[in-house]
């Protein structure tokens, strides 16, 4: 039977409609394919994905308040210590080491635009330390640090894990926007690995705010609420990071870097000082070196 052009320009179309269908189709059924979902996506609404994905597990550990009015200290302190070990690791595995590396064959030495932007990346979180009310979770009143206020005890808190969470969701923005640039040692699977870490030790550090904010008289609901809320900035700062690297590529090495400053000051600052309030210091201790070889393997499994 012969065949006419108009048939001919309808078979190919109806071929590519099927081709299309089965590879959709694909898709569904591998739903564990991560990485193969949020390539589909551009750079900026990868992060605001991933800073989603880290608002909720805050907002999952803020919802134990539901069931629990105090965590076990040891538990507790476990958990901090774990956030810590994921947020040290990331900070060298997806943040300082891909700026190194963007950072060769440059007129600088490899290692400058790592070491200031590090550098800035602390210098501007302890600017904003000194300035923002906050108060960390089990301080007592007479330690809270920032300007003089009239804050109440649970806006302090509130404000402690905000201030916490900026780094972290600048952190999965500019991961992600270092991958889109195109960068060796930058992709979306390490991207990726760097937003589940946070995401996980984001639950720990919900449940510091909501649980505290619950033995302040709160109710659990409000608790929750606000708990939740000290991570509503992930997905700005996540979207902003991601824009920002993108539009401005030469500055990506010191951008990660600076994350990665901005991270370990958290850390030192507020992370592993909490963990050893409670006279735990090696339960937390070997909770971080667990987060540290969590977030080891997440991202060499993903990248």
């Amino acid at each position: 039977m012969w065949i006419g052009p108009k048939t001919s320009a309808g078979l190919l179309m109806l071929s590519r409609a099927c081709e299309k269908h089965l590879i959709n189709a694909t898709r569904l059924e591998r739903p564990m394919d991560i990485v193969g979902f949020i390539e589909g996506y551009g750079p900026v609404q990868q992060a605001l994905i991933a800073g989603l994905f880290t608002w909720f597990m805050t907002a999952a550990g803020a919802a134990l308040v539901i069931f629990f009015k105090e965590l076990d200290r040891k538990v507790l302190d476990a958990m901090l210590g774990f956030a810590a070990g994921v947020m040290i690791a990331a900070s060298f595995w997806s943040l300082l080491s891909p700026a190194l590396e963007m950072s060769e064959g440059g007129d600088l030495p490899v290692w400058f635009p790592a070491l200031v932007g590090f550098l800035l990346g602390g210098v501007c979180m302890r600017l904003i330390d000194m300035f923002l009310p906050h108060l960390h979770p089990g301080a007592p009143p007479e330690e809270a640090e920032g300007v003089d206020n009239t804050w109440r005890r649970s806006m302090l808190l509130v404000s402690a894990i905000t201030l916490h969470n900026i780094p972290e969701g600048l952190a999965v923005g500019v991961a992600f926007g270092a991958a889109a640039s195109g960068f060796e040692g930058a992709t979306v699977g390490t991207a990726i690995a760097l937003a589940i870490g946070i995401g996980i030790q984001n639950f720990p550090e919900g449940a510091a705010v909501s649980l505290p904010l619950r033995r302040e008289g709160l109710s659990r609901r409000n608790s929750f609420l606000w708990g939740q809320l000290s991570a509503t900035v992930e997905p700005v700062a996540a979207v902003l990071g991601a824009a920002l690297v993108i539009v401005a590529t030469p500055i990506l090495p010191y951008a990660l870097a600076f994350a990665a400053g901005a991270m370990i000051f958290v850390v030192v600052e507020e992370l592993v000082p909490e963990a050893h309030r409670g006279g735990n210091g090696d339960i937390a201790t070997m909770g971080a070196m667990l987060g540290f070889a969590v977030m080891m393997v997440l991202d060499v499994a993903f990248a």
